[in-house]
């Protein structure tokens, strides 16, 4: 299974006052991440983190690595410090990918676009960074934890939020 994530702000606490995101304080609230992320993914999975995985001076970046389920791949972020990007327990790690993925060809980036490769041929763009408050284009989401219930999310899910929150049509097509 392939996963997606992003803006998990690990030892962070600037995101408890700016995202408001209901934690009495950061270990809390990276305990409950690293408790959601590890109940989601499977120790064979593969998870892609869309930026912001751990600030400077949360810790140990390689021991957080290790305390995560799955195969983790890190598309860089506007707060990765060189001790995230640098460190022992990525698969990869990158500013920009794409992937095929159960018949979709897929956009990551920290950033999202307004416009991106085979956009006219329905690719997909996951970004991370907006913490849920920018409006998407169609074909376009935000995997960041903010609005994915504080865990990593499939596509397949994606998908199905989008459809769902347009009334059941398609926004897709």
């Amino acid at each position: 299974m392939i996963y997606f994530t992003g803006d998990t702000h690990f030892g962070d606490p600037r995101v408890l006052r700016l995202d408001k995101r209901p934690f009495a304080n950061i270990v809390e609230h990276d305990e409950v991440l690293i408790r959601n992320w590890n109940q989601t993914v499977g120790t064979d999975d593969e998870v892609w983190h869309l930026g912001d995985f751990i600030s400077a001076s949360g810790g140990g970046c390689p021991e957080l690595l290790a305390r995560l389920n799955g195969r983790k791949h890190l598309i860089v972020g506007n707060n990765d410090p060189t001790t995230t990007t640098n460190a022992p327990g990525w698969e990869s790690v990158q500013h920009y990918a794409e992937l095929r993925h159960d018949g979709h060809h897929l956009i990551l980036c920290h950033y999202a676009f307004r416009t991106w490769n085979q956009m006219s041929k329905k690719s997909i763009n996951l970004h991370g960074h907006s913490h849920g408050k920018l409006k998407p284009l169609p074909r376009q989401y935000d995997v960041g934890v903010d609005g994915q219930e504080l865990r990593p999310v499939t596509l397949e899910v994606l998908l199905k939020k989008k459809r769902v929150v347009a009334g059941g049509g398609d926004m897709h097509e």
